[in-house]
């Protein structure tokens, strides 16, 4: 099995990605494309992704972009334990998770985080944006955990790729002095906590 993954350490998505992989203990390669330096939009990488994002990743001579599409894929194609819910119940839970995130999430966490981490690469640091931010990232978290309710995992007594989407730009948030007020959601302290003790994601820290 040939399975590399383009994508630098320092994205989110791209630890989504490989939290999976050794989730389901999988042998890849990591082609780092660094968005900081604007690698994704030069040539050989617009080849691979003609909209200039990452992650990217070929398994077998198959290309798969946009991480909702890989994260399907290879949850389905290598072996380990599933990372799909059983239930059809559970399933939505994880995507509504997933979609939640992709539609508002990353965006508003992106702006508090962004603010002290990588100001420049959102822009500047923009105090309205960032208190914005901070409002807009409370909802998110308090919706996503309305769907995880009493469960150790967003849609239920496992992991899943709901659980996965979530934690990177988590991890981000944490670094910086807004992380309590964010952070301040019902249900959000313990899911934190199990997650920041996973192997998968002691692992695969931003680099």
């Amino acid at each position: 099995m040939s399975l590399t993954l383009y994508g630098f350490d320092g994205s989110p998505y791209v630890r989504t990605v490989k939290m999976l992989l050794k989730e389901k203990g999988a042998s890849f390669n990591q082609l780092q494309v660094n968005v900081m330096k604007g690698e994704p939009h030069q040539p050989e990488h617009l080849a691979r992704n003609a909209f200039g994002k990452v992650p990217v990743i070929e398994h077998d001579g198959f290309r798969v972009i946009e991480t909702a599409a890989i994260m399907s894929y290879l949850d389905e194609v290598l072996p380990g334990p599933s990372l799909t819910p059983k239930t059809a119940r559970d399933r939505a839970r994880s995507h509504m998770a997933q979609a939640i995130y992709d539609s508002y999430g990353y965006g508003s966490m992106a702006q508090v985080f962004g603010y002290y981490l990588f100001p420049d690469f959102i822009g500047g640091q923009n105090d309205a944006s960032r208190l914005q931010g901070i409002e807009k990232s409370k909802l998110v978290l308090s919706e996503v955990m309305k769907i995880k309710g009493g469960d150790p995992f967003i849609a239920g007594q496992a992991l899943s790729i709901g659980d996965l989407y979530l934690a990177p730009a988590c991890a981000y948030l944490s670094m910086t002095p807004d992380a309590e007020q964010v952070f301040a959601v019902n249900g959000f302290a313990d899911w934190w906590s199990r997650m920041q003790q996973l192997p998968s994601f002691q692992s695969t820290p931003p680099q």
